[in-house]
């Protein structure tokens, strides 16, 4: 027998709708509660021959929501459209969710949201953050300003004509403003600043954001190219020291948290109207801190230093798909040994900020948590590195004792291991699954459709990859053939919709395509290559492009999710 995949074609070659009223999913949860009326009634189980209930026809399974089929996009703020350079957590981010709905996704899956380290030399990566914790100020909404009074519409910007990010000119423009809104809500009365006042006390975000003040204005004053070069007092965090840089820069340091809650209070807005459409935000969280950092400054016995402060290893990963060398990604390791003797406590603090943001968010380099690759601190290449043991089943047990369960995806890409994948299904974590990786090596490669798990993400392509399009037109010919036998026909004007279709009809409980995937764009928009540091992060939605023109994109993949029962209840 032979299926024919004519239909993965084009978007708009099926018209019909499934509405069979009698299909349900096999998930179950329990018998009726009629049924276990009549079982109650004659004993532990039923007799074979005996009556059944009058609505026994009636009596379907019941579908457990947590494992029912969804699909989303993946789309960083960043790169949403906006009069100011970047996207931002405005109206645009309701747009987006309303058009989000209207096609039937129930997830949006966004990059850490955490500032951009400006110092790291990494051009913008929300992975190269200065803060594990904080929310990236530029994300603010100036118009979202004015509305809560705090900025006047006079003092706005002339509109920025930027179709990439240009993370610098952006900051120069918005800095200031969002810096002036937060220095009024300082000196106001009201609800505002009695909401600033309640999260300020709250410990979950006191436990991290004080140092998080502390750090970034240290760093204002000295503007060093790393806290390693600080005077001795304050690079080794003597009280004295601390006590006067925080009454001599008190101003500084309040108004930097009140831009934090800023970011919280927009953000927190967005999330509520996304969980409103029945949408659920799905974050991002890097393994890795950056050495320049609160993190590291405020916990050096954390990580793997030496007694001057300085990383003995660093992170990356041995040769690979997009280097022949490796990647040295530089981040300081962790001390996992002294973690555990807290409990993981820092760690627990960064899960709980992480479920203050997100409904569910992704590890980042998970297999790291299983065994690391560690390259000694001065090397060139991440090639002279060794493979060391993680914290494992350890690491994950602390946490869930402390915070309770959590939703989380593990980023299993790369060189895994058996015991990264003991690990992620020990504590049930869905893995990943890429399409564009699919086509290389034998039928056995798990990026395969035939090979693909109900517990996993299923992504046309993620942040690091090629779009699609990109994708396809750079693809070896013999490669291109492979696919095209698989799929059985292929057409390039229709390749993204294609794979969208394909990744759709995988038994992964969750599918996730790229913005770029649903607008059939080329390279051009790709958001990163790996083991380059600049030109990255910049894309955004073409300028021309609003989501009320993108009807025609939205009932295509609604089409495509209703037939492949991912559409949001």
């Amino acid at each position: 027998m032979s299926l024919s995949l004519n239909f993965l074609l084009a978007p708009n070659l099926l018209s019909f709708s499934f509405s069979n009223p009698t299909v349900r999913s096999p998930t179950v949860r329990s018998p009726p509660l009629s049924l276990r009326r009549t079982n109650s009634a004659l004993g532990s189980a039923p007799i074979v021959g005996q009556d059944l209930p009058e609505d026994y026809d009636r009596q379907f399974p019941v579908v457990d929501e947590g494992c029912r089929r969804r699909a989303g996009v993946l789309l960083h703020p960043t790169s949403l459209r906006g009069s100011y350079g970047i996207g931002d957590l405005g109206d645009e981010a309701l747009c987006f969710l309303d058009w989000l709905h209207a096609s039937g996704c129930s997830v949006w899956q966004v990059l850490p949201l955490v500032p951009p380290g400006r110092k790291s030399r990494e051009d913008g990566s929300p992975y190269s953050g200065q803060d594990a914790n904080c929310g990236n100020t530029l994300l603010i909404s100036l118009d979202e300003l004015v509305k809560d009074g705090l900025l006047l519409k006079h003092e706005l910007p002339s509109p920025l004509d930027l179709e990439h990010v240009e993370f610098e000119k952006v900051a120069s423009i918005k800095d200031p403003l969002i810096a002036k809104a937060a220095e009024r809500l300082l000196l106001s009365k009201g609800e505002l600043k009695s909401e600033l006042e309640n999260f300020r006390k709250d410990p979950k975000i006191s436990g991290w954001l004080d140092d998080a003040a502390l750090f970034a204005a240290i760093d204002d004053k000295i503007n060093s190219f790393s806290w390693y070069q600080w005077p001795e007092p304050l690079k080794n965090r003597h009280l004295a020291a601390l006590e006067e840089i925080f009454q001599k820069e008190k101003n500084f340091i309040d108004v930097f948290i009140a831009q934090q809650y800023l970011f919280q209070r927009q953000w927190q807005k967005v999330r509520n109207y996304a969980h409103k459409l029945g949408i659920k935000i799905m974050g991002d969280m890097p393994i890795y801190v950056g050495y320049h950092s609160a993190d590291v400054w405020a916990n050096k016995k954390s990580f793997l230093l030496d007694r001057n402060g300085f990383p003995t290893l660093v992170s990356g990963v041995p040769p690979d798909a997009f280097s022949e060398t490796g990647q040295l990604w530089g981040s300081p390791l962790y001390d996992w040994k002294t973690m555990e003797k807290d409990g993981f406590k820092w760690w627990v603090k960064r899960i709980n900020r992480a479920i203050d943001l997100y409904d569910e968010f992704r590890i980042d380099h998970f297999r790291g948590l299983a065994g690391f690759w560690a390259v000694p601190s001065v090397a060139k290449v991440a090639l002279d590195g060794i493979w060391k043991v993680g914290p494992r089943k350890a690491f994950f047990d602390a946490i869930f004792r402390a915070v309770g369960n959590i939703n989380i995806i593990a980023e299993d890409l790369g060189v895994i291991t058996e015991d990264v994948v003991e690990l992620r299904k020990t504590i049930r974590a869905p893995g990943m699954a890429v399409l564009q990786f699919a086509f290389g090596g034998g039928s056995d490669n798990p990026h395969l459709m035939h090979n693909h798990e109900p517990d996993q993400v299923v992504y046309t392509g993620t942040h690091d990859n090629d779009t699609a399009l990109g994708w396809w037109e750079n693809l070896p010919n013999e490669e291109k053939q492979i696919v095209e036998k698989y799929l059985n026909t292929i057409n390039d004007k229709t390749i993204s919709w294609t794979l969208i279709r394909t990744a759709s009809s995988s038994v992964a409980q969750t599918a996730i395509f790229p913005m770029q995937d649903i607008l059939g764009l080329d390279n051009s928009a790709r958001m990163n290559t790996p083991a380059t540091q600049l030109g990255n992060w910049r894309w955004r939605i073409p300028s021309s492009v609003g989501f009320d023109e993108l009807e025609s994109e939205s009932a295509n993949l609604r089409e495509i999710l209703t037939m492949y029962n991912r559409i949001s209840k």
